[in-house]
């Protein structure tokens, strides 16, 4: 007869509600689990109750021995740890193929399977979903499902997650950031979302570390820490997330290795207890799931028990699996003689096997089939997953101080940013850092966590100039032994930043303790706690210093007294603009990869060599990328060899500088420059509505600009031509009868088609100040050359539309008589620095780096190079590259900052631009139907499919520029989309971009996705 070990009585809790019986239990009694059960040998049932470590980045000696304890011991399940997913996933259809029952496999997942794999999408660590405030039950639930999807799609049917640990011991080495938090009724309700979004998805979850691992000082791994408090506090403390998940259906449970004396007088550990699993969990708590016992090779138990005796032990105290046996052949054959005994009784042994035996069939292995290899990664990184995660990033975001209101930073035209990275690698540019960079210009700076005194002055000094130092702590460690990474160096020059003339604002990419570790917090102005390092929590701290997002989080711990749990201030976002994804805002989530096909379909036949595109919705870029290349293959070559190519050796006459032949002013390049998203595109006629429009509007908001007047009112050159009294809102809707354009520059060649001297030299001087081309110059009499011309051209005979360039090349002239200020100079502090689009302006070359520009055309006929850093437009190029119809770069980003400052009727980073009535009455139609234009903006025709997009609403509006560039507005669904390109790359004659409809197939594409979301 089979001897029983009775539970010890223990201290009984409160009533605990009935629990739901998890859904797998209903096959218990199947047809399938009972003829498995007839057909396995007691030996058999055994090996089903172990899970085997299983990597997919170790050895082939590794593998087969794993697959020996597949095929020699019938091991009934595997836990994955290390490796890749399509690795991992070969290896498991190898190791399912030898099993003769189906492998139950699992996964420690708790931030999602990339906890553990690489090339997979990441969630939040549970502390910082601890922080979302209110626990967004939908968000956390949605986790929970998209979770169980990745598993699912890897073969894997258990999750050991949630951790329902209360973490209100600072101290704890070993659960701290892995916790939702210290209350254990937000635990509970956190908890209890995941579980459900993984068990409805077909997963099981796991509550782990049972009965509570979050007051130890001990990490379970080195050694057996002890829980020292007494039942009413496990009572009120430790279980309530238990019960509350086993309430509701939680699938399974892990059992952690503590002395917890208030349930166990013996010391013996709670995974190997019998009071605690059979008469606590099983009895007082009523669990009818699987329960797991935490690694049997951590020396919380190894310390004490042998191997195989310890794995008695734990089928004894009634653990249903053992995890990560240290010995299975002898665990196996100790178990077995225990049965012999009458230590275990054959019926336990059958009970746990039906168990395990009933969740394979719950979870599909009846009818297994292998992992398909074919579009794994693709299949387990969809955009609905990158939005939930970036979603929960952005709304555990917790603001611990912001004095005299500072964040969400305003007026960027008076702040001098450097940002300083304290930690982590000396030299790259982090992703915080290039996330301000994204809305204002930054100085970079870098620091160890423990610089020397050297150091420190020599950085003190180099962020003198800057009134605002944004600084960043990163590559913080875990542990409380270490100060959580906040070394004595990092406080010090903390405190020497903070005393010096500037305003701190400090980002704690790190646990929510390392914030008790910052000594003078109070001298910053402004702390953001960010929880961890991830891309997603650095974009989007910098996003809230800027107000792109709000601060909406709430500390899950209590981090100082002043800093109680549930802390956390909050600032409205929608300032300037936010960064996420398209679910975000209502938009289809297969929108970037539409994008991708039809941006593909242009690369393909080479209608650019690449492009930006950058859109946005209701002020939330959810698509901005780059794509291609800056040139094609081989495209950029010596310039004096195309020069001989076309038999042009000079560009002047006879008497032409040397300096004309460009010998040595490039050099082949075979490999072409990818495109990066801070790349600047060569705007063209874009220029007219992001330089001469926002200054005619800042101007008529002065009072001094009106639509409404005359040509020759403002240009006294044009007073008695028949220009002067050109009705300006005729002329801004290009039907004042302007000619479309003039060749200026095809006056200025002789007979044989060189450059006459008298306009152009080599080198710049004050006669010749004009930059033209690379190598070349041009007379300073050239503009008033120009506007001659125009004063004098003809007026086309026929009233009505036609588009035109002439007026908007003058008035740079009229912003400097009115404002005082050159034209760019008015934009830049009237327009540009406001908005921190500073990649916007003219000869981009004085500011950027060649690498940085794009190339546009070769230019084959007037200046005979490759135009790179100097303006396409032949016009603007005669006028210095300064002109209100061409000349202005920049990038996509900066182009829809003031792009979407106009859909949002003027306003941005909280000052008011442009005035709303007047920005509204120029992106209105003005002379409709005969004219679609508004006032220098375009607007759909009759047939929108010709300019717009076929699904464009009649208030849309926007404009294209012949370099390739467009931006679009559609007011009615709140969109704004940029596409920026050199399409004119290598030839002008190049329209497939047109051709094929590119830039309007965009706008429908995306307009699409709001109608079918």
């Amino acid at each position: 007869m089979h001897r029983v070990t009775r539970p010890k009585t223990i201290a009984r809790g409160p009533k605990v509600p009935a629990a739901v019986a998890p859904a797998f239990t209903q096959y218990l009694h199947s047809p399938w689990v009972d003829s498995l059960m007839r057909a396995l040998t007691p030996d058999q049932r055994v090996a089903q109750l172990f899970m085997v470590a299983a990597y997919s980045n170790r050895q082939r000696i590794d593998e087969d021995s794993v697959s020996a304890l597949v095929q020699q011991y019938g091991v009934g399940g595997l836990i994955f740890f290390q490796g890749g997913p399509v690795r991992q996933s070969k290896l498991l259809n190898r190791y399912q193929a030898q099993a003769r029952v189906p492998l139950l496999v699992a996964l420690d997942g708790e931030w999602g399977a990339g906890m553990r794999l690489d090339s997979i999408e990441k969630f939040p660590y549970q502390m910082s979903l601890g922080a979302v405030a209110g626990a967004d039950t939908a968000l956390l639930y949605g986790m929970g499902a998209e979770v169980a999807r990745q598993f699912r799609r890897l073969g894997i049917h258990v999750n050991f997650a949630p951790v329902v640990d209360v973490n209100n011991n600072a101290a704890n080495p070993v659960i701290g950031f892995r916790s939702w938090g210290e209350n254990p009724a937000a635990v509970a309700r956190a908890s209890r979302q995941y579980m459900r979004g993984l068990q409805d998805a077909g997963v099981l979850a796991v509550a782990k570390h049972f009965p509570g691992h979050g007051d130890v000082d001990v990490d379970s791994h080195l050694a057996l820490p002890t829980v020292r408090v007494d039942r009413r506090r496990l009572d009120s403390l430790e279980l309530p997330p238990f019960r509350n998940l086993i309430a509701n259906g939680l699938g399974g449970v892990m059992v952690a290795h503590l002395n917890v004396p208030a349930l166990d007088s013996t010391g013996t550990p709670t995974t190997l207890s019998r009071p605690v699993i059979t008469g606590m969990l099983r009895g007082q708590l009523g669990f009818n799931g699987l329960i797991f016992t935490d690694a049997m090779n951590m020396k919380g138990v190894t310390s004490r028990y042998p191997p195989g005796e310890a794995d008695v032990r734990a089928l004894q105290a009634g653990n249903d699996i053992l995890e990560f046996s240290r010995n299975v052949p002898l665990a196996l054959q100790m178990v077995r003689a225990a049965v012999d005994s009458g230590r275990i009784s054959q019926k336990e042994i059958d009970q746990h096997c039906r168990r395990v035996l009933a969740l394979k069939q719950w979870a599909g292995l009846r009818h297994y089939q292998p992992v398909a290899l074919q579009n794994l990664v693709a299949d387990l990184n969809p955009p609905h997953a990158r939005y939930l995660s970036h979603r929960l990033t952005e709304l555990s975001l917790t603001l611990l101080r912001n004095q005299k209101s500072l964040l969400p930073l305003r007026r960027l035209d008076t702040l001098r940013v450097a940002t300083l990275v304290l930690g982590g690698a000396l030299r790259d540019t982090t992703a915080f850092q290039k996330a301000v960079a994204d809305y204002v210009p930054t100085a970079h700076f870098h620091a160890a966590a423990n610089p020397t005194l050297d150091e420190l002055v020599r950085l003190r000094e180099a962020l003198k100039p800057y009134n605002l130092v944004l600084v960043s702590l990163q590559s913080l460690g875990r542990l409380p032994a270490t100060n959580f990474g906040i070394t004595p160096e990092a406080n010090v020059l903390l405190r020497e930043l903070a005393g010096q003339q500037q305003t701190l604002v400090l980002s704690v990419f790190g646990s929510a303790y390392a914030v008790a570790k910052v000594r003078d917090l109070d001298r910053a102005a402004a702390v953001v706690l960010a929880y961890q390092e991830s891309p997603d929590a650095q974009s989007l701290a910098a996003q809230l210093i800027f107000g792109g997002v709000g601060a909406q989080g709430t500390l899950p711990v209590t981090v100082a007294n002043n800093l109680p749990r549930g802390f956390g201030l909050k600032t409205e976002g929608g300032l300037r603009l936010r960064y996420a994804n398209p679910e975000d805002v209502g938009l289809d989530g297969r929108l970037e990869a539409r994008v991708d096909s039809l941006v593909g379909r242009a690369l393909a036949v080479q209608a650019v060599p690449g492009c930006q595109v950058v859109v946005a919705r209701n002020g939330t870029v959810v698509l901005r990328k780059s794509y291609g290349n800056q040139t094609y293959a081989g495209e950029i070559i010596v310039e004096n060899e195309w020069n001989a190519r076309n038999g042009k050796n000079k560009l002047m006459d006879k008497n032409a500088s040397s300096a004309f032949s460009h010998s040595s002013t490039s050099s082949t390049l075979t490999k072409p420059r990818l495109v990066a998203d801070d790349d600047l595109y060569d705007l063209a006629s874009l220029t007219k509505l992001l330089a001469a429009t926002p200054a005619l509007l800042r101007l008529q908001q002065e009072g001094k600009f009106s639509p409404d007047s005359t040509l020759g009112n403002y240009f006294p050159f044009l007073r008695g031509t028949n220009k002067a009294n050109l009705n300006m809102r005729e002329v801004l809707a290009h039907q004042a009868r302007l000619k479309a354009w003039i060749p200026f520059w095809k006056e200025l060649t002789n007979r044989r088609g060189g450059l006459r001297r008298r306009y152009f030299r080599a080198d710049s001087s004050a006669r010749f100040p004009l930059l033209v081309a690379r190598g070349l110059w041009g007379s300073r009499k050239l503009p008033a050359r120009i506007n001659k011309e125009i004063g004098a051209s003809p007026l086309n005979t026929k009233p009505g539309y036609v588009y035109s360039d002439l007026s908007f090349m003058l008035y740079p002239q009229l912003v400097r008589a009115r404002s005082g200020l050159a034209f760019e100079d008015f934009l830049r502090r009237d327009v540009y620095r406001p908005l921190g689009a500073t990649t916007l302006g003219f000869r981009p070359a004085r500011r950027f780096p060649l690498a940085r520009i794009v190339p546009t055309e070769y230019d084959s006929t007037f200046r005979r190079q490759l135009l790179h850093g100097t303006v396409h437009d032949e016009g603007a190029a005669l006028l210095g590259g300064f002109s209100g119809h061409a000349g202005l770069f920049g990038n996509a980003n900066d182009v829809a900052k003031l792009v979407q400052t106009y859909a949002w009727g003027g306003h941005y980073g909280g000052q008011q631009l442009f005035d709303k009535k007047i920005l509204a009455d120029w992106t209105s139609c003005q002379f409709c139907p005969d004219n679609r234009r508004g006032l220098a903006f375009d607007r759909p025709a009759a047939d929108p499919g010709v300019n717009f997009a076929k699904s464009s609403t009649p208030a849309a509006y926007g404009h294209t520029g012949f370099t390739g560039t467009a931006f679009y507005v559609e007011p009615q669904y709140g969109l704004v989309v940029v596409f920026l390109a050199n399409r004119v790359h290598p030839t002008r004659r190049n329209g497939k971009l047109s051709e094929l409809g590119v830039r309007t197939g965009l706008m429908q594409v995306v307009i699409e996705s709001v109608l079918n979301p």
